[in-house]
């Protein structure tokens, strides 16, 4: 039944990541680089194109507004929330440079950039890290398999082992809310 195996499916690359202690590391590093932005004043920026754009502003979400807990928000925030922008933009330049023309109008030495790409081909993800190492923001790819066109322009790479759109996007939401707990639990660590 395809029910069963699309969850098998999602389960055995979870368990792929579990067991993978590079990958493990660089979670652990991205919410260390998360926290240590936090706590300069800098802000984490997300990216990403269809479900990987959901699932972006969903992770900026979650920074800004609360996550296990009632806390001071985070400045997070998805690059294309903004619709007018991404349009005029798209329409008098070209959609490769929607997102690097914004981190130039809005990010900062010591932000973080989140691209979320499951093939890490992303034209214009691409086009927004190369910017933000001209920048010095940190970059961080969250990716399928191969890392794509992306793995070399990325601080940080977690490149889900799969090639399948949503196990990897699965993956992706999993990694970030991960992400999220951990910033959230050293930032505003609770008592008791």
């Amino acid at each position: 039944m395809r029910i069963i195996e699309s969850i098998t499916e999602s389960i055995s690359v979870k368990q792929k990541i579990l067991t993978d202690n590079f990958l493990i590391s660089e979670i652990r590093k991205v919410a260390v680089a998360c926290t240590n932005a936090y706590s300069r004043g800098n802000k984490v920026l997300f990216c990403g194109n269809g479900g990987s754009a959901a699932d972006a502003q969903h992770l900026a979400a979650e920074f800004s507004g609360r996550f296990y807990y009632d806390r001071p928000p985070l400045a997070a925030e998805a690059l294309h929330v903004n619709s007018s922008y991404m349009t005029a933009v798209a329409n008098d330049y070209s959609f490769d440079e929607v997102y690097a023309r914004m981190l130039k109008g809005s990010g900062k030495k010591g932000d973080v950039l989140i691209g979320l790409s499951t093939s890490g081909n992303s034209k214009n993800i691409i086009r927004a890290f190369e910017v933000a190492r001209e920048m010095n923001i940190i970059t961080v790819g969250l990716t399928g398999e191969t890392g794509g066109n992306m793995a070399g322009l990325c601080d940080f790479l977690i490149n889900i082992p799969s090639t399948d759109t949503p196990r990897i996007q699965e993956s992706h939401i999993l990694i970030g809310h991960i992400i999220c707990e951990q910033v959230e639990s050293t930032l505003f660590p609770k008592e008791g």
